[in-house]
Formats: C-alpha cells, sequence, structure tokens
C-alpha cells in the first residue's frame, strides 16, 4: 500500500473571520485522515474498539504550519507511519492544497499509544495489528 491520502474541502465553519483556516482545524482534519487510513488497513476504530478493546491515543504532536488553507480550497492529507514500537506509532501527515498546485501548507508528526481500553493501560501492539499498520510505510528514499 504505502501512504495513505484523504481528500477534503475548507468550508465556513473549517475557517476565520478571514476566511482562513483556523489553526486548530488542520488537527481535526488529521484526525479524520488518521481514521480513515487505519479504516483502509482493515483498522476501523470503532471495530477495534468494540470487538478487541483497543484504542489508539496521542501521545505526543508537532505541527508545522507553511501556508494557510483558505475557504473553498481542496486539500490532501497523507499519512505515513514512520516508526512502530512496543505500544506506540509514530505518523507524519503532510496537508498539501490541491488547489494550489500541491502547496505543502502544513505537516504533522504525532505519536500514538495503543491502549486496552477497560483500564487505559498501554498494551503492545498485536502481531496482526503491526502487520496491517506495515502497509503505511513508505520506502526510505521517499519518505524524507
Amino acid at each position: 500500500m504505502a501512504a495513505h491520502h484523504c481528500q477534503f474541502r475548507i468550508y465556513y465553519e473549517d475557517t476565520d473571520a478571514g476566511g482562513i483556516v483556523y489553526h486548530a482545524r488542520y488537527l481535526g482534519f488529521a484526525e479524520r485522515a488518521r481514521a480513515e487510513a487505519l479504516r483502509s488497513l482493515g483498522l476501523g476504530v470503532g471495530e477495534m474498539a468494540e470487538q478487541d478493546g483497543i484504542g489508539f491515543v496521542v501521545r505526543q504532536l508537532g505541527i508545522r504550519y507553511h501556508a494557510p488553507l483558505r475557504l473553498d480550497e481542496l486539500m490532501d492529507v497523507e499519512t505515513v507511519l514512520l516508526q512502530m514500537s512496543g505500544a506506540r506509532l509514530n505518523l507524519r501527515q503532510v496537508i498539501t492544497n490541491l488547489s494550489r498546485e500541491g502547496q505543502k501548507s502544513v505537516v504533522i508528526e504525532v505519536e500514538l499509544a495503543c491502549l486496552k481500553l477497560a483500564g487505559m493501560s498501554p498494551l503492545r501492539l498485536p502481531a496482526s495489528y503491526r502487520e496491517k499498520l506495515s502497509g503505511l510505510t513508505v520506502p526510505e528514499e521517499r519518505s524524507a
């Protein structure tokens, strides 16, 4: 598979008074794109919780803004797995503006922790999850 791509359009509710996407909305776009990336691998968030009692929570997040998105523009969120270890995943999500020839808007690096939801305790990633998640890995020369 490799990187997962998810597209969204910018609506009024996403913008400030000037028609520019409010800075915190990028986190919502990234969250939705992560959920879709997991779903594409057969790891639907609701199903993981219901069937396996497993969930992912954000442990750490870094965000870098490059260029704003504006009302009615179309964006793409690319999600790539950078590293997987024990109970953690490190992902990079790059948001580009498709309405402006793929201009880079935001780069988010997020560390997710795998939890057993019943006690909210860390859980080593099950082998079946590790195998599926490896589908988000990009060959080394393309991941930079």
